[in-house]
Order: structure tokens, then sequence, then C-alpha cells
């Protein structure tokens, strides 16, 4: 359990998109998105925007995967959009997630984009397994987005942050 003092009001928490293989020779780290993968980034941050999620700042991996998939987040909210890109979400576990969203105490509404497993890892830490499995069944899909927001605690775990949406491209 981590205590967060206060804790951001809203979080939005987004998998990149679809992502081709990795070329021979070619690291994990700078696989590209595919076709269908800058289709569904573009997508999901359409859809983001139209329903208003628009976040103070956004927190993503440096892995080219994610970088293309906050571009896409960008263009649809604007140049303007805050966004800080951070080395260590890059195949990081489930506490360097946490840490991160931890020191973002002064931030009303934070996106992370990032990978599984670490992603439905933090959604299952925060709402619960049973809610979290109601919701992706089949696990946390690529593009995937999920709205949290506080229930008022400072405590973050799960049953104090309540998924409000599940957008998917």
């Amino acid at each position: 359990m981590v205590t967060i003092e206060p804790p951001p009001s809203r979080l939005l928490l987004l998998r990149h998109a679809k992502s081709g293989w990795a070329e021979p020779g070619q690291r994990d780290f700078d696989r590209m998105l595919d076709d269908a993968g800058f289709a569904e980034a573009e997508l999901v941050a359409s859809k983001a925007s139209d329903r208003g999620l628009r976040p103070d700042l956004v927190i993503s991996s440096t892995a080219v995967r994610c970088r293309q998939t906050a571009d896409a987040i960008r263009r649809a909210f604007g140049e303007d959009l805050d966004i800080s890109f951070v080395d260590e979400l890059y195949n990081a576990p489930l506490d360097t997630y946490i840490a991160l969203l931890a020191a973002q105490s002064a931030v009303q509404s934070l996106m992370i984009i990032g990978h599984n497993p670490a992603m439905e890892e933090l959604l299952e830490a925060l709402i619960g397994h049973d809610r979290m499995a109601a919701v992706i069944p089949t696990g946390y899909p690529t593009a995937g987005l999920s709205v949290l927001d506080h229930g008022g605690s400072i405590i973050a775990a799960a049953g104090t942050w309540q998924l409000k949406d599940f957008v998917t491209p």
C-alpha cells in the first residue's frame, strides 16, 4: 500500500497501441506501432478527447511504441499538452509504476502510457481483481484506456479508486 497525499483526482492508464514484431537484430525497445496500432492510437486519442479526458500531465515510457502512442494523444489534445518521457517505465515492475504515481501528488489529472503486464497489475492494485476481471476478462488490450477517479482516501489501494470508464479504439 502506498500513501499519496493528496492523490491525483483522476488517473488515466493507457497501454500503448499495437506494435509490430521486432525485426531481426532490432531491440524490443525500438519496436514501432504497426498499421493497426497507428489506427488504434488515433482512435483512442480521439475518443478520449471527445469525452473531455484531457490530463494535466502525461508520463510515458520512452519505448518507441509508447512515444508513438503519446504523439497521437498530443495531436488529439493539442501541442501544449505536458508530456514527460521516463526511461524507468520500460520493462518496469508494478512498484515502479506505483512510485511514479505517488510522486505526482500535485497533479489533478495524470495519464500514464506504459506496458503490460505492469498496466494490468496497476489497474488490479487500484480497483481490485474482481472489478478488473469483470471489465477486461481477457487482459489489458493494446490502446486500452482506464479512467479512474479517486475515492477520497489518501491510500492508493483497491477500493479507493473507482473505474469510471474503459475506452477502447
